[in-house]
């Protein structure tokens, strides 16, 4: 195992329901995505490393304002908290909110960067697609819990570093201010 995959397999060990631990070096230079909502902030530690893409992606939708006004689209106690949909913005959409191609940027990600050593456990951020991996776009999810049948589906670009309790009281409807690189 390389140096670096021992590190990361280290902070995946080191997530607890607290959250996730960056650990090493090589996180110093990864963004981190700081999402304000009206329950409060929470930060996400990105892993460039292991979704390149990804976090490309999302991070220059958050400098872009994207997530800025949108709203909370499924919020399941124990399971995750997901956003991400441009709709939600429109309270009169609330019926398709999440689905449909509008629920996205328009521009898929266009690979699947799924890890095997990311797991779907407390604090993991992945992003959500509609049966095809590499056509994840803009919807953001938080795990509340550890659900293994999610792992190999989805990839987690993030983990929740500060604030772990701020996305287990998100509600439907609860708004993101704003998601913003911190610099």
């Amino acid at each position: 195992m390389t140096r670096a995959a021992a590190l990361l397999a280290a902070l995946l060990l080191a997530a607890t329901a607290g959250g996730f631990s960056p650990l090493g070096a090589q996180f110093a230079a990864a963004p981190v995505l700081v999402v304000e909502t009206v329950r409060g902030s929470f930060a996400m530690q990105t892993f460039p490393r292991e979704a390149p893409r990804t976090v490309a992606h999302i991070v220059d939708l958050a400098r872009k304002g994207f997530y800025d006004g949108q709203r909370v689209h499924r919020a399941t106690a124990g399971l995750l908290v997901q956003f991400g949909d441009p709709q939600t913005r429109d309270a009169q959409k609330r019926d398709v909110w999440g689905r449909g191609a509008a629920a996205s940027s328009g521009n898929p990600i266009g690979v699947a960067e799924i890890s095997p050593r990311l797991l779907h456990q407390p604090g993991a951020v992945g992003v959500a697609h509609m049966g095809e991996p590499a056509k994840a776009d803009s919807q953001i999810y938080v795990m509340l819990g550890r659900r293994p049948e999610l792992d190999g589906q989805y990839a987690i670009f993030a983990g929740v570093i500060a604030g772990q309790e701020v996305p287990a009281l998100l509600q439907p409807g609860d708004e993101i201010r704003r998601v913003y690189v911190r610099e």
